[in-house]
């Protein structure tokens, strides 16, 4: 059945407009930056007191059950998900609240309805301002003509759905219970047990640091044309940053399985080189020079508190140079000693690679039925879940 995105929710609008002051400890305050594809991330989202608190809670500002949350500023609806816990957490104006009316719709359908690329692309030309930050208008986006089919067809396409999702859960679960496995063994083995023998030395010792340099704009693309191009943080995800852009003039490289640092505010955020690419100039490159690549990758988790003092510095926001970076004081074990570390961990680490492989299969193949499935060009109708 035909509707408007208006006729199938009981409520559609979005976060507090009012950023309250924030404190450093308190309730979460969320912004589109924080929003990832099944949740929020808690690294550095705001906080804010009990008052303020009860006042977003008051005003709507704070999801319930069955809510689906929408990023409609500048990533708009690259990243949506349900709420499936009842929580204390408030979101700001960048997050949209769609409530769906559970006699029409349920709230997976309209969460995956919502990502499907008729949806994406009618509100990409019709409903989004022509700011310097693109931005959905939430008027506009309301009457969205949209194609419903009754509940139990609902439930067998969102069935089919969150199987692949939930196997995406999974698996970046477990790769998350690597990477903090692989920081414990680093801790225990290279802090806990260090020897005062050890030599110290500086980041430059162990390891070959590209600084990024950005190509000229008109080299970019969003075709797959030339070389995969990361500028900064923005592509980063928990481990390995996403393609958005390439470029036709790449200056500086990255090269696979290199640690990827964010030289710009916030300085020290980390991912890994999932292949050889261009990085701009929000980013630097770090190689081990002698093969033990999980110890300096490990080595720069461990030195983020100290990286958090540039974050400090610079007349606009936080950056570190070239000579800052090579200088960063290490300690450096016997290399039988990184030897051991590198025989323990870079196994984790090459299966936390063909869990993202897979993890990536998985989307694409989503992906690719999400549309078909949402057409009604496949049917689904004799499916039994």
């Amino acid at each position: 059945m035909k509707y408007k995105l208006e006729d199938i929710c009981i409520r559609i609008t979005d976060g507090s407009h009012y950023s309250p002051k924030a404190v450093e400890y308190g309730y979460p305050m969320f912004s589109v930056k924080d929003m990832l594809e099944y949740g929020f991330s808690y690294d550095n989202c705001k906080r804010v007191d009990e008052e303020d608190f009860q006042k977003l809670k008051a005003s709507g500002c704070v999801p319930k059950i069955g809510d689906v949350l929408v990023a409609k500023d500048g990533s708009y609806l690259k990243e949506i998900f349900v709420c499936r816990e009842e929580k204390e957490e408030a979101v700001l104006s960048s997050i949209a609240i769609f409530r769906p009316n559970v006699e029409r719709v349920t709230s997976d359908f309209l969460c995956y309805l919502l990502k499907s690329p008729k949806v994406y692309n009618y509100i990409k030309n019709n409903c989004v301002s022509g700011s310097a930050l693109p931005r959905i208008v939430l008027k506009e986006f309301k009457t969205v003509g949209i194609d419903v089919p009754d509940i139990i067809i609902q439930e067998r396409i969102t069935g089919i759905l969150r199987e692949l999702d939930e196997k995406i859960i999974l698996n970046n679960s477990i790769n998350d219970n690597l990477q903090e496995q692989a920081q414990a063994i680093y801790h225990h083995m290279i802090i806990e047990n260090a020897d005062a023998a050890w030599t110290p030395g500086v980041l430059s010792d162990i390891a070959i640091i590209t600084m990024g340099q950005s190509p000229k704009g008109e080299s970019y693309n969003e075709e797959g044309v030339g070389t995969v191009f990361f500028q900064g943080r923005a592509e980063f995800g928990f481990r390995f940053p996403t393609r958005r852009l390439y470029t036709t003039d790449p200056k500086r490289m990255a090269q696979a399985n290199d640690a990827l640092m964010s030289v710009r505010a916030p300085v020290g955020d980390m991912n890994v080189a999932y292949e050889d690419c261009c990085i701009g100039r929000g980013l630097g490159a770090i190689r081990s020079k002698d093969g033990h690549q999980s110890f300096v990758l490990y080595t720069m988790f461990a030195l983020r508190e100290q990286l958090n003092v540039f974050n400090g510095e610079g007349t606009v926001f936080g950056s570190i140079n070239r000579d800052a970076l090579n200088s960063m004081p290490v300690d450096i074990p016997p290399k039988e000693i990184m030897d051991q570390f590198e025989d323990i961990v870079s196994p984790m680490d090459a299966a936390i690679r063909n869990n993202y492989d897979e993890i990536c299969r998985l989307q694409a193949l989503r992906d690719s039925l999400l549309p078909r499935l949402m057409s009604g060009e496949l049917d689904v109708s004799d499916i039994e879940l």
